[in-house]
């Protein structure tokens, strides 16, 4: 005898309005998430630009048949496609991601807000070039801006909470989501439109974690995010076009998101959708390291002052203890062979042991021709890691916020060095000391593709807050074409 089920079809499920309602209609009136978008904006295209000289990432872009140009198509800053717009959010997208450089929100689940950026400028640009082309009016960059402060706190709300990645799933389906619903609104779709292509995102299949952790670590990692906010385009066009969304996506008993993928556990919201999420996001300044080693990098680079006034060298190190907090544990305390820079990249170990060696860590740090010195594995072989249970709490703690390791390194002669970061660079508590830095990384990063005179013209645009805000958006990504 079976049991009688109903095809009621049920209003949608409230998280799912939250999201649409929010993306359509809230008022931002943050001065400070406006000034930390616009320089977020800078901070992640010039990761995207620093990207451009790895081929490992270069080989995935451009258009999927190679020589096609979209007319009134988005354009890639830095390089000359110009794509269709699912296309070219995977293109920007990947850029972004590829060499861990850009900003972070760490909390229950971890992630990288501007990841949405891909989605959100390559859309806002083919709609301003094909309105140009038709006689209308194109976006200005104050609607990417915004767009990118509601895509961080959708990400970043969510995220609180809801840990995605104990359930073995990877946080990009955040920046699917995210994307999604502010990419509907920047196409203009309709309240029941935006609600049908955010529920497509959650019954979309999702990404499991498993390249970015032993023993298959690998450069998925860092073109995932700009799968996902491709992704998000695609979805969202087609609810454009009329497809049809799934009301209860995530609450369907059996065959919903949560009972299929979270364990049967509704989302979990500590704080309803602003800017909070904008206004407290974390910068990388200084080391394209994983956020959770920041500090750690920061305490080896002052260590490694130290030693220099000694005189000695990384193999006056006898031992090495990171105390550090439980999500660094999770994801970056790695032993063993490391196979690739993806893998590099997220071994605490490593990050560590590249500054108290060579003084230094950049993104060219985790290539073949340096991971061959045999002192980095020889110093990996030294460090410990623990949990400090209070940088745990701390960690979580709304009002701190803090990402803390202590280093402790013993040295041959029985002498203590130590070093303690609490907050890195890129924090919010850290915002004034960070916020010039952060230029100058836009800089050196210009610097890299453009020349000089071109470098001053972008700079001019993207240190104005007025002239930034107003400029359409064509306008403002031409300056950055090869």
């Amino acid at each position: 005898m079976s049991s009688h089920i109903s095809n009621d079809r049920p209003a949608p499920d409230a998280v799912i309005t939250d999201i649409a309602d929010y993306a359509l209609s809230y008022e931002i009136t943050s001065d400070l998430a406006r000034s930390t978008a616009r320089a977020c904006l800078i901070d992640t295209l010039g990761c995207g630009l620093e990207a451009l000289e790895y081929p490992a990432c270069t080989k995935l872009l451009g258009p999927i048949v190679p020589g096609t140009t979209v007319p009134n198509g988005a354009r890639v800053p830095g390089t000359p496609y110009q794509l269709d717009p699912v296309q070219a959010a995977f293109n920007i997208g990947a850029m972004i991601r590829w060499l861990d450089f850009n900003d972070t929100w760490l909390a229950a689940e971890w992630g990288h807000p501007s990841d949405n950026l891909g989605g959100i400028l390559a859309v806002a640009d083919w709609i301003s070039r094909t309105n140009i082309a038709e006689g209308k009016p194109p976006l200005t960059m104050r609607a990417v801006l915004d767009a990118m402060i509601q895509a961080h706190e959708i990400q970043g709300c969510i995220a609180l909470e809801n840990s995605f990645n104990k359930v073995g799933l990877d946080h990009v389906v955040l920046v699917k989501v995210a994307s999604t619903a502010v990419i509907s609104k920047l196409l203009g779709l309709t309240r029941e439109q935006t609600i049908n292509a955010i529920s497509l995102a959650w019954v979309d299949g999702q990404s499991l974690r498993t390249y970015r952790h032993a023993p298959n670590t690998g450069s998925r990692k860092s073109w995932a995010a700009g799968d996902a906010t491709s992704r998000a385009v695609r979805l969202a066009l087609m609810a454009r076009a009329g497809e049809m969304g799934y009301p209860t996506a995530l609450t369907a008993k059996t065959w919903g998101f949560y009972d299929v993928s979270f364990k049967s556990q509704p989302f979990r919201f500590q704080r309803p959708y602003g800017s909070y999420v904008m206004e407290n996001v974390l910068f990388k300044i200084s080391y394209p390291a994983e956020f959770h080693a920041q500090t750690a990098v920061e305490a080896a680079m002052t260590l490694r002052a130290e030693l220099d006034q000694r005189g000695l060298p990384s193999e006056a190190i006898q031992k090495i203890t990171i105390r550090t907090h439980e999500a660094c544990l999770r994801i970056i305390d790695k032993k063993g062979p490391l196979a690739n820079p993806a893998d590099r990249d997220h071994c605490i170990q490593y990050m560590v042991a590249i500054p108290l060696i060579f003084g230094r860590l950049t993104a060219a740090d985790y290539e073949d021709s340096i991971a061959q010195d045999q002192r980095i594995d020889a110093l990996r072989e030294k460090i410990v890691c623990v949990e400090e249970p209070q940088f745990t709490r701390d960690y979580h703690d709304p009002e701190k916020r803090s990402i803390a390791n202590a280093l402790r390194v013993e040295l041959d002669s029985g002498e203590i060095l130590e070093e303690a970061v609490e907050y890195p660079i890129g924090h919010r508590r850290r915002r004034a000391e960070g916020l010039p830095l952060l230029v100058d990384k836009f800089k050196t990063n210009l610097a890299r593709r453009f020349p000089e005179a071109q470098q001053q013209r972008i700079l001019d645009v993207s240190l104005d807050s007025a002239r930034l805000d107003g400029m359409p958006v064509p306008e403002y990504v031409d300056l950055y074409l090869p």
